[in-house]
Order: C-alpha cells, then sequence, then structure tokens
C-alpha cells in the first residue's frame, strides 16, 4: 500500500484581473452597453472614478504546472516571496478554492489553518466553535469531547472558553484555532503564516506541538511561513515557489539556501541623501578581500559609513550588526562619540570599523546599521540589508577554531574617523 497522502498533479490556478460582474445581471448589461457607446459606467456611485476603461480583462496564472507528493509523517515547507502563490495553493489544497487544471489526491482528512479565525463563528464561544470545527472536519461529539480539554489547556483561553469568539483578540483566536486543528486529529494539517500573530512562547509549543504531530502520530504537514529558523527546525523537504512556479523541490536546507541565495544580491556599497532629516547615513561601504564581494575568512574586513546631519547631534552614536542570511545578527559592534567626537560642530563624517582578521563563518552575510543621538537612546535611522557579501576560505589555516553564530571572534577590531 502506498504511503503517499497527498498528490499534486499538473494543477493550474487563473485569476482574472479587474473587475468581473456588478453582482446583477442588469447592471452587467447597462455597464456593458456604456461601454459600447463609449460612455462612463452608469452603476457609478456619485464621486466615483469612472474605472470601466481601465480594465482590461487579463487574466494572471497563480499556479502554472505544480507538481509533488507528500508522505505520510513528512513535514514539507513551502516557502516563496509574497505573491509566489503559497496561499493560493494551500486554498487549492483545503478546498476553498478549485483548480482551473489539474488535481489533488488526498487520503484523509485534511485541517486547514490558513486565516486568522478561520471557520469561527463570531458570536459563538470558544467552546461552541470547538464543536463547530469539529463537526467540520468530520469528528463526531464523543471524539471532540475526548479532546476538549487538551485543546482548551494548550490554547490558553479557559478563562474566556465560553466568551463570544468575537471579543478574543487576534492572538487568541489564533492559538484556539491552531489547538483545534492540531488536536482533533486530521491526516494532514496545514498552517499558514498565521502563527506570526503568536506571541514567542505560542510559537515555540506550535512548532513542538507540530513535531509530535508529525514524528509521533504519523500525520502528514504543510507548513508556510517567511522564519527561515522555523522552516529549518520544523520540515524535511521544502518546496521553493517563484510566480506561480516550483523552482526547487528538496531536503530543507539546501531549499532554504537556493530560495535565499536566489534573492540575495552583492553590493559593495549604498547611497543615500539627505534631505530634511536631521541626520542620515548617505553612504555604506564594504571592503572585501576579493572581487565581487566576495571575502577571505582570513583577510582584513573593513566597513565605512559616512553621515551627515543638518543639526548638531547630541551624543552621537553608530552602530551595526553582521546579519547572516537567515536574518540572524551575529555581532553587533557600537561607537559612542566619547571614543571619538563627531557630528557636534562639523556636519558630515567618515567613520571605518576595521575588522583585521573577520573570521566570520562561511556564507552570505549583510549589515543592519543604526544610527542614534543620546548615547543610543534615540534612534535616527535603521538601514536593513545593505551591502550584502560573501565569505569564503580561499586557503585552509588552522590557528583558531571555529566559533559560528558567536562574536566573540570580533573582539578584536577598532575604529577610525577621516
Amino acid at each position: 500500500m502506498s504511503d503517499i497522502v497527498l498528490s499534486v498533479e499538473n494543477l493550474w490556478k487563473q485569476y482574472r484581473l479587474g473587475l468581473v460582474g456588478s453582482g446583477t445581471l442588469r447592471d452587467d448589461v447597462a455597464r456593458w452597453i456604456a461601454k459600447l457607446r463609449g460612455k462612463e459606467d452608469p452603476t457609478l456611485k456619485i464621486g466615483a472614478a469612472n474605472t470601466l476603461n481601465e480594465v482590461a480583462g487579463d487574466y494572471v496564472w497563480a499556479l502554472q504546472d505544480i507538481n509533488f507528493e507528500v508522505k505520510q509523517g513528512e513535514v514539507l515547507g513551502i516557502i516563496g516571496k509574497n505573491g509566489a502563490g503559497k496561499s493560493t495553493l494551500l486554498k487549492i489544497l483545503s478546498k476553498v478554492t478549485a483548480p482551473t487544471k489539474g488535481q489533488v489526491k488526498v487520503k484523509g482528512r485534511i485541517a486547514s489553518l490558513l486565516e486568522v479565525g478561520t471557520g469561527f463563528h463570531p458570536e459563538l464561544t470558544g467552546r461552541e466553535n470547538i464543536f463547530l470545527n469539529g463537526a467540520i472536519l468530520g469528528m463526531n461529539k464523543a471524539e471532540i469531547r475526548r479532546k476538549l480539554d487538551e485543546i482548551i489547556d494548550f490554547a490558553g483561553v479557559a478563562k474566556y472558553i465560553d466568551t463570544p469568539v468575537k471579543r478574543y483578540s487576534s492572538g487568541m483566536r489564533v492559538r484556539l484555532g491552531f489547538a483545534v486543528a492540531a488536536f482533533l486529529e486530521p491526516e494532514i494539517l496545514v498552517v499558514d503564516e498565521v502563527l506570526a500573530v503568536g506571541d514567542a512562547e505560542f510559537q515555540k509549543k506550535a512548532i513542538g506541538k507540530m513535531q509530535d504531530v508529525s514524528k509521533s502520530e504519523g500525520r502528514t504537514v504543510l507548513f508556510v511561513s517567511h522564519n527561515m529558523n522555523a522552516v529549518s527546525t520544523l520540515t524535511t523537504k521544502c518546496l521553493v515557489l517563484k510566480n506561480g512556479n516550483v523552482h526547487f523541490l528538496g531536503q530543507t536546507s539546501d531549499a532554504i539556501g537556493y530560495y535565499l541565495k536566489s534573492n540575495f544580491q552583492y553590493s559593495d556599497t549604498y547611497k543615500a541623501e539627505l534631505a530634511n532629516e536631521d541626520a542620515k547615513i548617505t553612504e555604506v561601504m564594504v571592503q572585501t578581500s576579493l572581487p565581487n564581494n566576495f571575502h577571505d575568512i582570513h583577510k582584513k574586513l573593513t566597513f565605512t559609513f559616512k553621515i551627515e546631519a543638518n543639526r548638531a547631534l547630541r551624543n552621537a552614536a553608530l552602530a551595526f550588526q553582521i546579519v547572516n542570511y537567515h536574518g540572524v545578527p551575529i555581532s553587533h559592534l557600537w561607537l559612542f562619540s566619547d571614543e571619538i567626537i563627531f557630528l557636534s560642530e562639523q556636519r558630515s563624517c567618515i567613520l571605518q570599523c576595521v575588522i583585521p582578521k573577520s573570521r566570520l563563518y562561511i556564507g552570505d552575510y549583510s549589515l543592519k546599521v543604526f544610527l542614534a543621538e543620546d548615547s543610543g537612546r534615540t534612534i535616527l535611522e535603521t538601514l536593513e540589508g545593505v551591502c550584502p557579501f560573501k565569505v569564503q576560505v580561499v586557503e585552509i589555516k588552522r590557528d583558531f577554531e571555529w566559533q559560528p553564530d558567536s562574536c566573540t571572534y570580533l573582539e578584536d577590531f577598532y575604529w577610525t574617523q577621516t
């Protein structure tokens, strides 16, 4: 017997751009006649703009020729930029919408958590919504009662369980919705980015529960998230979507690397102009030891920052983080004005931070830069993802031990001012 519980074959989904219909046949006919005669839309409200001629009636393929299979007990991650087609795919798998072409074969029940409060009736209490969702999933009352206490305890809403859901916060609805979907024993659990609404403690609990669901209970999980750490922790395989197409399907570490590098463009310089701001970082530059923004871990690494201001700053401070391609800062280097006086009388300066031996772990990095005054208490500007560069090994040396994701090996650095 096959252990494939979900099979997607030649799946296509098409949407029409623009306004499809006005709601009634009479109004649609009136709009059509007006368009033929070159007149304005007669159904427009007073003061509304006539957008009739802007509706091109074009179509867009949200998904194109999607094919993959998921085995029982497997956790499949689905990643991609906004608009890649992730949510559309999950809605088709959950039978919220139908595909234009292709088919989806499912073995067992699917429980979906696609949006905050999906399937909840706002006038019903939390307890009543648990029974309602259970019935939608095909559970009988006895099965739901058996799991009721576990659902309420996991969601952490015992105090409010007999209160109408319309009075719940978005985080409370997500916790209850996830608990219902996870504990009512569906064969396939589909979870979209909604977990981002929950707090850090609940996200940790939810990921732990999904791991238990897949490993201990042998159920399948489809997980969509922009949090690469959560994806790498939870999933075993990963699907990368781009513009409605499957660009990569394989092991999670390879898929994340492919996705991040495809969106990672190396640049040694960031530039901006000072306008009406009090102060601004107008230039950031990374001086790597190799061409094309590549850097040898054993060589000197220099960061240059140009700052301009329209007024004198009080106790100015500059800081930057070296951030890995997972978005995790691996260092935090501050420069306060009591170390090097700048932006007091003069209104521009150039600062450099030199790391004689960077000893960064091999991989892709970018900078997050902060400009502040009042010794760092008042942030004037924050730049993220600037000057991406890549670190690699050119020559093997054993003069130090690897210390990934730590900034202890960056202690030997110094600042200069020009």
